[in-house]
């Protein structure tokens, strides 16, 4: 009887284990041309505000694979709270160089405000080389180490910045219910867009000519999926293509009823 219970008991056990979805590694991927690059959700959330940032502020994607290199180098894109000397955050800007307090360059939007402040004063720097621009913004004690994140660097700001069609998209596991509104509040406060929650329902309307459409449709979708873990996103249409959280893996995929004029989200 003994025996017959503990077969059973590994029955049950096998079966509960084939049951369960298995978890996949969550990660992001920027597909263009013959780069590939593949960053962790914590550099897509950042790398995409630098994307989202800019754009509110009129800044060429120049400037956001200015950004996103010398975050890489300074940080991996990844908000430290510590560094060389009393250097912080995703630039490492440090305190002592005027850069703010701590607790100010630990805020993201604030130090990637502060990087395009310091950016935009370089004069030309979006004809400069990435490591040149990156150089007068940061004063490195090596400067030439920024070169070698241009490649990942370019192929995000492409794609995160509308330039590039579908070509990020993030693979996640289906977790935690999102709020409409909290979402739409950070499209807003990120890109200066009107975004309208309604429900389990996020749009954002687009407007202007055919190309800003298309830009600043996929620059939303992009930002969306990006952050879609973290936001509690199910699904994210436009322009033709959807992305689910349930076949993430897929990446963007084609749907005819995917709207061309507004970017479509839902939540948990």
């Amino acid at each position: 009887m003994l025996a017959l219970a503990l077969g059973a008991a590994v029955v049950l056990v096998s079966v509960g284990l084939r049951d369960r979805t298995p978890l996949r590694s969550e990660h992001c991927v920027a597909e263009v041309g013959e780069v590939r690059a593949q960053i962790d959700p914590e550099q897509a959330r950042w790398s995409s505000l630098m994307a989202a940032l800019a754009q509110k502020r009129g800044l060429p994607p120049r400037a956001t694979t200015i950004a996103i290199a010398t975050a890489f180098q300074e940080s991996k894109i990844h908000n430290i709270d510590y560094g060389d000397r009393d250097s912080v955050g995703l630039f490492q800007q440090r305190p002592s160089q005027g850069w703010g307090t701590v607790e100010r360059i630990m805020r993201p939007r604030y130090s990637i405000g502060r990087f395009y402040d310091a950016l935009v004063k370089v004069r030309g720097y979006e004809e400069l080389e990435i490591t040149d621009a990156a150089q007068r913004v940061q004063r490195s004690a090596h400067p030439g180490l920024y070169a070698q994140h241009e490649d990942y660097a370019r192929a995000l700001a492409s794609a995160l910045r509308g330039y590039s069609p579908h070509r990020f998209w993030c693979v996640v596991n289906p977790g935690d219910s999102g709020s409409a509104s909290a979402a739409a509040d950070e499209v807003t406060t990120s890109f200066g867009l009107e975004a309208l929650p309604s429900g389990d329902d996020l749009t954002v309307p687009l407007d202007g000519t055919a190309a800003d459409v298309d830009a600043r449709g996929w620059a939303v979708a992009h930002y969306l999926v990006a952050n879609a873990s973290r936001l509690g996103l199910t699904t994210v249409d436009f322009d033709g293509r959807a992305w689910s959280a349930e076949r993430s893996d897929e990446g963007w995929r084609a749907d005819a009823g995917a709207p061309r004029s507004t970017v479509v989200a839902t939540t948990n």
